[in-house]
């Protein structure tokens, strides 16, 4: 059901307003404080390999990522991993503005804090939402093993972000669930205007997610077969571009 973008934009601003309207700004949950202290007091050994973790959600992930996927041609990829993940880090910005939500040294005594203090407003969190605009974008590209890698990374960004003291779990919950409504956003905008210069996105239908090559006329889908570079039927080849050109994305 996840694999349309729609459904993952439903559930994505579903869990956004759920989880913002749980949150209090001057108190924790017992539930979520007895989870936030169940990470953050984790030994301080683990910090090196959680702080390597963590940069999968730091802002600098998205044009590493988006050039990564350009140099090895995938243009549109690259689109959308740079307008998601971009759109998912501005966007937490102003979910925090409107939440107002502190962070957790200010609502429980005795959070370890490690590494550079955060500064702003906790909820919710933009490494967690990076990190799923990124990470659920890419998943269709990724072989099986880096698939099972991206979704094992995905939460555990958003752990080391209570780990740090920088976040409690339902600010998490709320990036997460931004992230995903964002990338959905996303792979629901003609891919013409994501698709960055050098990459021909017709080329590689097979690699498309399911969605969209449901909504690929079948007729075209068998004769683009024929279409390679070495085939001399111009004039089918003139006509297959033809009708690319007048598929409504």
């Amino acid at each position: 059901m996840l694999a349309d973008p729609r459904a993952r934009l439903g559930a994505g601003i579903a869990a956004l307003l759920a989880t913002a309207g749980d949150v209090r700004r001057d108190r924790v949950g017992p539930t979520e404080a007895r989870a936030f202290r169940a990470v953050n007091g984790l030994p301080d050994s683990l910090y090196a390999p959680a702080w390597v973790v963590m940069q999968m959600g730091a802002f600098g992930a998205v044009p590493a990522a988006a050039a990564t996927a350009w140099l090895a041609g995938e243009g549109e990829l690259a689109g959308r991993l740079l307008v998601g993940g971009t759109s998912a880090w501005a966007l937490s910005k102003l979910v925090k503005q409107v939440v107002r939500r502190p962070r957790p040294v200010a609502l429980l005594p005795g959070t370890r804090c490690r590494g550079r203090d955060a500064t702003g407003l906790g909820y919710l969190s933009g490494h967690a939402a990076v990190a799923v605009a990124l990470g659920v974008a890419a998943l269709p590209q990724l072989s099986p093993a880096g698939r099972v890698l991206t979704l094992s990374a995905i939460p555990l960004v958003g752990l080391t972000r209570i780990y740090v003291g920088a976040h409690l779990p339902l600010d998490v919950a709320g990036g997460l669930a931004l992230g995903l409504a964002v990338e959905a956003a996303a792979g629901l905008v003609t891919p013409r205007l994501l698709t960055l210069p050098g990459h021909n996105a017709w080329s590689s239908w097979r690699h498309w997610p399911a969605w969209r090559r449901r909504s690929y006329p079948a007729a075209v889908r068998r004769s683009s077969t024929s279409c390679a570079p070495s085939s001399r039927n111009e004039v089918a080849c003139q006509q297959i571009g033809a009708a690319h050109r007048e598929l409504p994305w």
